[in-house]
């Protein structure tokens, strides 16, 4: 057989053999979609690039997101993807893509989704609508990341499937500040043999304090500047504590505020009978001396991310006075370790900065720069005391100005905290500096050592400066201890305290530290339809504020030639009630004055405004104004009234600009029909929100 004979058979072999299908067709690759739950991070998963299916009511679920349009890794997948708009409340397909790191997340409200702000984080993702290009196949199977060393079987595909793991089995994502090295972004390649699974166990955290010696109180002679110290010797003998609250002994350096069941075995001897399970908010906290044996150790990784029942950022004001002397001034160093310890620092819970204050206030570390008690801890230890007077009044007013601002980690949708630590008593007046800080939204607590005794109290330069410096005078915001060695006992109830968010009065967020006014244009081209319309519009912003005297007001005008006030700020002081009065408001019809509605919103409304709060005005018009915009909208500018304009159809885009506080693009809107006014609400409680963030306290 010649040899171009056996080429021809040989070609003709390969295409008998090349598997065609039977309609002569190759079936395109189809693309498949692993499901996950709502809680899902980008974090946990260990592919580069990927796409999901998110299930529906993800939003329900109130899984945190960090961050807008790029998020932190610890970032809920299905709530970014809401957040963004790529997929809405009943769920759908997404497509991840993983980046680098990010020196800071803005949050933002989007789409019903409020996503919070984050210093820092080592890893970032995008999403995208969950439809890949021509020719793009992502993985059918998810790789997860594993804290502990993963055994995948020979012969298993290179992907391990997805499968709903508990939240307590499932180890979270690890914390910058660990040295466990990132997870890298490649698939895992199939082993050549396996080994039996390797298991670790995290060891209990071992108690860092001694207990003090009890029943010995040596005066410390370095603390005569403003007096010597004054204590009772029943404080030291007697363990019981003073207050109600203390009811149950403490561990010091063994408190933790995790769920039972998360908590570390106890360090105490194999005898003790282990308390039953209780709610640690109520009535004082558990005895944690003892727990079942069973419980297990958490890891490192366990509490990196901090306690969500716990979400507050605290600035702790520690007295470094020359009276306070060097020995107590280390117990007050012992005393912040414990208690951040016990609150669990993390970027999902309590994030807490120290300001040290003598004859003035020094930051010693912000909100931002620590994201866990492991690293708190060793930036404690190494605080000098920096002497001087006691001057508290000062350092109120400096924490008010500069400490909770955006550029030192306020979250915006935390509470603010300020726990003053006093031996004895100020040296300036407090009275006013707090109440400044208070009307800015900071809860006040006063942490007072060995105060003044009856002889003592013709020294204090403000008598009963504690019930004159917190924001509510029932003795939640004050704890008095009666000596320095008792300081320990006060870890627990501050905890519960500073925790107990909903009783937390005085915290001003973007939703509840504002006086809004809607100047709503009621003329006879906007027709009784359309009015109804915006009055949905005003109900859909109101309704995410917090509505009560001492949080957001609303007020409303309707305008034509004239002005009618519909109701004023404080009028309607729930938010049942002020959507009830939004309701009632009846068209009135005519021509159109804006300029005119503006002024008369500054004289009825904001001239009534009360200090501190954050004054808004909305102002919505269908069309060209008969009088000036210009000079009204720039005197309610110059009295700090932040500015919005809502166009629809004939208005003014010229006149809309001059009403918006600058920049226009953030605070002037339009519309060609009022159906379409439903898309701005998001928008306009985003600006609100991101506002309110970045500007520093005043």
């Amino acid at each position: 057989m010649s040899k171009s004979t056996l080429t021809a058979v040989f070609i003709a072999f390969l295409l008998t053999s090349s598997g065609a299908k039977p309609n002569g067709k190759n079936k395109k690759q189809k693309q498949v979609v692993p499901a996950i739950e709502c809680e899902m991070r980008a974090g946990k998963i260990n592919l580069p690039e990927f796409i999901v299916k998110c299930p529906g009511n993800c939003k329900e679920t109130k899984e945190k997101v960090y961050g807008t349009g790029v998020f932190a890794s610890i970032s809920s997948i299905c709530n970014a993807a809401i957040h963004s708009g790529v997929i809405t409340n009943s769920g759908g397909k997404v497509i991840v893509m993983k980046m680098a790191g990010q020196a800071i997340y803005k949050g933002s409200f989007a789409n019903g989704v409020r996503s919070l702000s984050l210093p820092n984080w080592r890893e970032s993702f995008s999403v995208s609508v969950g439809k890949p290009k021509k020719g793009v196949i992502y993985p059918s199977t998810l790789v997860f990341v594993h804290s502990r060393p993963t055994i995948v079987k020979t012969g298993e595909t290179k992907d391990l499937s997805y499968s709903t793991v508990s939240p307590v089995t499932e180890a979270p994502e690890a914390e910058p500040s660990t040295t466990t090295a990132p997870p890298t972004t490649t698939p895992v390649t199939t082993p050549t043999s396996t080994a039996p699974p390797t298991t670790t166990s995290a060891k209990p955290r071992v108690t860092v304090h001694k207990v003090r010696e009890a029943g010995v109180h040596r005066p410390d002679m370095s603390s005569t500047i403003r007096r010597q110290p004054h204590v009772p010797s029943a404080s030291v003998l007697d363990p019981r504590p003073d207050n109600t609250e203390y009811e149950h002994p403490y561990n010091f350096g063994q408190f933790s505020r995790e769920p039972e069941d998360r908590k570390p075995p106890p360090e105490t001897s194999p005898s003790r009978e282990a308390p039953a399970e209780s709610n640690p908010f109520e009535s004082g906290f558990p005895n944690t001396r003892g727990h079942d044996s069973t419980a297990r150790a958490p890891e490192i990784s366990d509490r990196t991310h901090g306690d969500p029942t716990c979400k507050v950022d605290i600035a702790f004001l520690m007295d470094g006075s020359w009276s306070i002397g060097k020995r107590r001034f280390k117990i007050q160093k012992d005393f912040l370790v414990e208690v951040s310890q016990a609150l669990n620092v993390g970027v999902e819970g309590a994030m807490m900065g120290i300001i040290q204050y003598g004859d003035d206030a020094v930051t010693e570390f912000s909100l931002k720069q620590f994201s866990s008690s492991n690293d708190v801890k060793p930036a404690i230890s190494k605080i000098v005391q920096k002497g001087g007077l006691s001057h508290v009044g000062k350092a109120l007013s400096y924490i008010n100005k500069h400490f909770f601002s955006d550029a030192n980690g306020n979250r915006g949708g935390a509470p603010n905290v300020a726990v003053v630590l006093v031996d004895g008593w100020p040296t300036d007046r407090v009275e006013e500096a707090s109440r400044l800080a208070r009307e800015s939204g900071i809860n006040i607590f006063f942490v007072t050592i060995e105060g003044p005794d009856e002889n003592e109290k013709q020294n204090v330069v403000e008598p009963n400066f504690v019930d004159k410096a917190v924001c509510r005078t029932n003795g939640f915001y004050s704890l008095p201890i009666t000596s320095w060695f008792a300081l320990r006992k006060a870890v627990q109830p501050l905890v519960k305290r500073v925790c107990d968010t909903d009783r937390l009065m005085c915290s001003k967020t973007c939703l509840n530290a504002n006086d809004i006014a809607f100047v709503i244009d009621g003329s006879s081209s906007v027709g009784t339809g359309n009015f109804r319309t915006v009055l949905q519009f005003v109900a859909n912003v109101t309704r995410e504020f917090e509505i009560s005297d001492t949080d957001t007001r609303v007020g409303i005008v309707q305008y034509t030639y004239e002005q009618r006030l519909e109701f004023a700020f404080g009028q309607h002081n729930n938010k049942a009630d002020l959507l009830n009065a939004i309701k009632r408001i009846n068209y009135w019809s005519g021509g159109t004055s804006t300029g005119a509605a503006i002024t008369y919103a500054a004289d009825q409304l904001f001239s009534k405004s009360k200090p501190n709060k954050r004054k808004i005005m909305i102002v919505i018009t269908d069309g060209r104004s008969y009088d000036d915009v210009r000079a009204p909208a720039l005197a309610v500018h110059r009295k700090g009234v932040i500015a919005y304009s809502i166009g629809i159809a004939w208005a003014a885009q010229d006149e809309l600009e001059y009403i918006a506080t600058d920049p226009d693009r953030e605070h002037s809107f339009f519309v060609d029909e009022f159906d379409n006014l439903y898309k701005y609400v998001s928008k306009i409680i985003n600006n609100i929100c991101n506002e309110f963030n970045s500007q520093p306290r005043n």
